[in-house]
């Protein structure tokens, strides 16, 4: 399956119009894809930081943003005829930096304003992070496993561009700690639904053999 038929419906539908403008406007300058991933990683460390200070709002708009900036590294790579595994690595491993820190900012958020939150905050918050590596995790490993035609429908829902969308507008409403709560079993969910899509095709395959 090629990598597009797995971009996410924010990002196909939302972050794209934004972020291929933003690529082409990029590609005659000395701005390289790579320089492009720090910052959307940059930019998600600044919405860790506004949590902190207690300015959820801001640290939402952050969380788009950085989610936009994120796809633009991919469209120049391919603009500027730098794509490189490298980079590819470069970029997965920084995401999943950015989506520990944006999870911890929320977290933090809602022990600081217990008003708004339930109970444990750091420990919903430590779950939720999991989960979202997981989501990131399995899909790499299912890809490796030959299972990759089985990581569209369903599992985009828990897609990276949708978790950030949605934790964004939560955050941004001053729910932290419940869209914590919701983004987490959603991936979760996610996670067991590839294992029992994996696990029946798997059975498929054994009873035609």
């Amino acid at each position: 399956m090629a990598t597009s038929s797995l971009e996410g419906p924010v990002s196909r539908y939302l972050n794209r119009r934004l972020s291929r403008p933003l690529a082409r406007l990029l590609t005659p300058t000395p701005v390289t894809p790579n320089a492009v991933s720090f910052v959307a990683f940059a930019i998600a460390l600044g919405a860790l930081a506004c949590f902190g200070a207690g300015q959820a709002i801001a640290a939402g708009v952050l969380i788009q943003t950085s989610s936009v900036v994120d796809g633009v590294d991919g469209d120049l790579a391919r603009l500027q005829g730098r794509s490189s595994r490298f980079g590819a690595v470069l970029d997965a491993v920084l995401d999943r930096y950015a989506d520990a820190a944006i999870v911890g900012g929320m977290a933090w958020y809602a022990w600081a304003h217990p008003g708004s939150s339930g109970p444990a905050p750091l420990v919903v918050g430590l779950a939720t992070m999991t989960a979202f590596l997981m989501v990131s995790y399995s899909r790499a490993r299912f890809e490796d496993a030959g299972f990759g035609a089985l990581l569209g429908g369903a599992s985009m829902l828990a897609s990276r561009d949708v978790r950030l969308l949605l934790a964004a507008i939560g955050s941004a409403l001053g729910q932290a700690y419940w869209t914590m709560v919701f983004l987490g079993s959603l991936a979760a969910l996610v996670v067991a639904w590839r294992f029992v899509l994996a696990y029946s095709f798997s059975r498929g395959q054994r009873s035609i053999r």
